[in-house]
């Protein structure tokens, strides 16, 4: 006799069975996966990219230390006056601003790899070019142009968008630590193109700087990460994970609206004028002025060129302490006194200048470094107090502002040396600009992350 057969239920299998079962995309999966910590003996990868990004910007850095130097060398050889000089300066400080916030925005459509790496290339072609150079419109196009677009991409809007990607601890430090690669940029080269211009000419020193820029290409398209996520990390001090955001649509529309909303806002302004001056006072006249204006003095260039390097050592120190600082400090106390001594020590220059360097110049040279660029920190931290994720772009607006005061500077140092023989009112109307912007920073109100 047969036994009974039990009937099994048949169970369905649900859309949502099925989707529990099916095979997760390798990418989604990948995404999805919690990272472990960097263990307590192992660097994280973020102080690698920093280290990237440190030598990208000191290699970058050689054009920087040029225009000071080709002032008298270009004025001799063909007879341009430092006016027509000085504007072909100015449109390259202008756009190396201009260029900022279009360029943090295109990091975030394309990546930093690829917006660095042809930003280099494209200083390489200029200053390339500016060896042949016969007249002074191919001067404003090659140096001003294509040299003023690729610095302004390898502007402090990079190390604000390596920052803000890879670190959420040590912020300040690591912006202080970027912003004083220019500077150690600038204490590498200036010595080096100095005895160039001085024993060559002034072609070699652009080819120098022409083959510094592509040097650095490889090392940012192999080693330079865009984001913690692309290596299975989370960014520096973060506790959680942060998947790669996907690429931002409309680069230049994004800046464009930043820009206007950002715009509505009375900090906006009072960084962006503090900034202008902070770029007046230093790249558009101690950078492009003070050596010329020393040789004036009978100073030779190779001394003068030397004390801006010496400026660039510390520089260094100055920049990294004041974003130590800036982890700990109110960032606009900070840049008010930074503003008030930078003033007052620009009253004192004109009695300082001397056929040979002085103690007293020492001193100036050794404040003034320490004072140069340590403004970035503070005013980098303010912008991320008010503007949060889109800080790094109203920052690139406020570099912008930057460069157009130290485009002024550059053209009407100029203009003045031309007109009245010296340099003495452009010093004097600087330290009272240093002034007017050290009462703007102290007048910032507290954005609503510091509160």
């Amino acid at each position: 006799m047969t036994a009974p057969c039990r009937l099994v239920p048949v169970t369905e299998t649900t859309a949502a069975d099925a989707s529990r079962k099916a095979p997760e995309n390798p990418r989604t999966r990948k995404d999805r996966r919690p990272r472990p910590a960097p263990s307590a003996g192992r660097i994280h990868r973020a102080w690698f990219v920093a280290a990237v990004a440190f030598v990208t910007i000191i290699g970058a850095a050689a054009f920087r230390s040029l225009p000071g130097l080709l002032m008298d060398p270009l004025h001799r050889e063909f007879d341009w006056s430092r006016g027509t000089i000085g504007f072909a300066v100015s449109v390259n400080l202008a756009l190396y601003g201009l260029t900022a916030p279009f360029a943090a925005a295109l990091m975030d459509r394309f990546g930093i790899r690829r917006v660095v790496a042809v930003a280099l290339t494209v200083i390489a072609l200029g200053s390339g070019l500016a060896v042949w150079m016969t007249a002074a419109w191919q001067l404003i196009l090659y140096w001003g142009f294509l040299v003023g677009l690729g610095s302004g991409s390898m502007a402090l809007a990079f190390a604000a968008t390596v920052t803000n990607r890879w670190f959420t601890e040590r912020r300040g430090l690591v912006t202080g630590i970027l912003t004083a690669a220019s500077a150690s940029g600038q204490l590498i080269f200036l010595p080096l193109l100095s005895w160039m211009v001085e024993s060559h000419g002034w072609r070699p020193a652009a080819v120098t700087v022409a083959l510094s820029a592509l040097a650095v290409v490889p090392f940012v398209w192999l080693l330079l990460r865009d984001h913690p996520a692309d290596v299975g990390l989370a960014p520096y001090g973060a506790k959680e994970f942060t998947p790669k955001p996907p690429p931002v649509q409309g680069a230049a529309s994004r800046a464009v609206k930043v820009l206007f909303k950002a715009a509505r806002t009375g900090p906006f302004w009072l960084l962006a004028g503090t900034f202008a001056i902070c770029g007046a006072s230093t790249n558009g006249l101690i950078q492009t002025h003070f050596v010329p204006a020393a040789h004036d003095h009978g100073m030779p260039i190779t001394a003068a060129a030397s004390l801006l390097a010496v400026i660039g050592v510390f520089d260094v120190i100055g920049t990294i302490f004041s974003g130590w600082l800036t982890d700990r400090f109110d960032a606009r106390r900070l840049l008010g006194a930074y503003y008030a001594l930078r003033g007052i020590s620009l009253l004192f220059l004109p009695m300082l200048l001397a056929p040979d360097v002085r103690p007293p110049m020492l001193f100036f040279i050794v404040f003034y470094g320490l004072d140069w660029v340590a403004t970035v920190p503070p005013t980098l931290a303010l912008c991320r107090e008010h503007y949060g994720e889109d800080s790094a772009i109203v920052f690139g607006w406020v570099l912008a502002s930057h460069q157009i005061g130290a485009a002024l500077v550059a053209f009407l140092g100029g203009l003045a040396r031309d007109v009245f023989g010296s340099y003495d009112v452009v010093w004097y109307a600087s330290g009272a600009l240093c002034a007017a912007a050290a009462l703007m920073a102290v007048v910032i109100r507290r954005g609503r992350a510091a509160v």
